[in-house]
């Protein structure tokens, strides 16, 4: 799942062209990745499953009565739940808010029983005990919640749906000034107190260059735009 922002630069590598070229994106460019981070299943404690496999065959034996909720169509969060479901082959409802906050406090409230989140709102929450954690969304446990096992550990294997953040630039920036900013950014992602700070976080920073970073969203946008197509939902 690609999330960008900031400042990007022109595209001369065949994954940079093929990233200018996408509908969505062309006006911008790749400057690099920033850093990575999953998702966390979050369930009301009086939700009865207590692990992933429980929560798919609550799901399977009460079709469409499971609520879940988002931080808005669209959002990583959403998707991500979206591509759960799909991979699950399970059948829960789609409940947006607008952002986290108001997600997480009818989450809590019980007015619905699922949200995907992502972690720094989390662990208070899972720790004080007031919501359950059922599984992490990466392919690898989290440094945040390494007790809760991931998604692929608990029956669907290679199940992967990991918020990317990373930085772009209008498309036609010159060259030299694409490599000036790619190596502040990797310079700023070597400094130990902003790595510490991202990990904290629960993300996890992955430099690159502006070549990977654009072939790592040309993977994304080919998941995630199949992924909308499918469920056939549409921009109002």
């Amino acid at each position: 799942m690609v999330i960008r922002s900031g400042l990007g630069a022109p595209a001369r590598s065949p994954s940079i062209r093929r990233f200018t070229q996408m509908p969505a994106i062309k006006d911008f460019a790749p400057i690099g990745l920033i850093a990575t981070s999953p998702l966390i299943v979050l369930v009301n404690q009086s939700v009865a499953a207590h692990n992933v496999q429980e929560l798919i065959a609550l799901a399977k034996a009460q079709p469409g009565k499971l609520n879940y909720a988002s931080a808005g169509p669209g959002s990583g969060i959403h998707l991500g739940t979206v591509l759960f479901a799909d991979t699950a082959a399970i059948d829960i409802t789609h409940v947006p808010y607008k952002g986290t906050g108001p997600a997480l406090a009818d989450l809590l409230g019980g007015h619905v029983q699922i949200y995907f989140s992502s972690l720094p709102p989390a662990v208070g929450l899972v720790k004080d005990g007031r919501l359950r954690a059922l599984g992490v969304t990466g392919l690898k446990r989290s440094a945040s919640f390494p007790d809760v096992p991931t998604v692929a550990e608990q029956g669907l294997p290679g199940f992967e749906a990991v918020l990317h953040y990373g930085i772009v630039a209008p498309a036609g920036t010159p060259r030299p000034i694409v490599d000036k900013l790619n190596a502040a950014l990797r310079a700023a992602l070597g400094d130990p107190k902003v790595h510490d700070h991202i990990a904290t976080e629960g993300a996890e920073p992955l430099p690159t260059s502006p070549e990977e970073y654009a072939a790592d969203i040309d993977r994304e946008e080919t998941k995630w735009s199949a992924l909308v197509k499918k469920s056939g939902a549409t921009a109002k």
